[in-house]
């Protein structure tokens, strides 16, 4: 066999290897896209099922998902320091907010690092009773108890 004599060019392999890198791509960009808007999904979640219950009055549930403890009647020693009494004051009717009758998670972010440690938990910036001013919540990543953020974002 010559030189002149060579087989044909065959493109299916190049073709192949093309397609298959932008499948890879394709599913990278994918991915990446659906990282960022699920990577805030459960404590969204948790913030979205505390205020559900505030807003239908069942107080005792809200509080068991604030300490994220809904057997939290069995241990009731355990919350000393921030009764029932005290939440409903707070979230209750006469709290800062008044009844609560509606709400909208309008963002969630993480605070911004100190030195090399990422915060503990995520901002959850909630609006009530469709107000001006926004509520950020915070919501450990471990555990996913709640409370106020000592930070305020706004959401952009």
């Amino acid at each position: 066999m010559g030189l002149l004599d060579a087989p044909e060019y065959d493109p299916r392999p190049a073709q192949r290897r093309n397609r298959m890198i932008l499948i890879a791509l394709i599913f990278v960009i994918v991915a990446v896209v659906l990282y960022f808007i699920f990577r805030y999904y459960p404590e969204k979640k948790v913030i979205g099922q505390f205020f559900q219950a505030i807003e239908q009055k069942d107080y005792e549930k809200a509080y068991g998902i604030y300490n994220h403890d809904p057997e939290w009647k069995q241990h009731p020693g355990k919350y000393k320091d921030y009764t029932l009494n005290q939440f409903v004051l707070d979230w209750g009717p006469s709290g800062d907010y008044g009844t609560i009758t509606s709400h909208e998670v309008d963002c969630a972010t993480e605070p911004h690092k100190s030195g090399f440690q990422s915060a503990s938990g995520i901002i959850v910036v909630v609006t009530l009773n469709k107000r001006a001013e926004q509520t950020s919540m915070w919501v450990e990543r471990k555990n996913k108890t709640i409370t106020r953020s000592p930070i305020n974002v706004e959401c952009r």
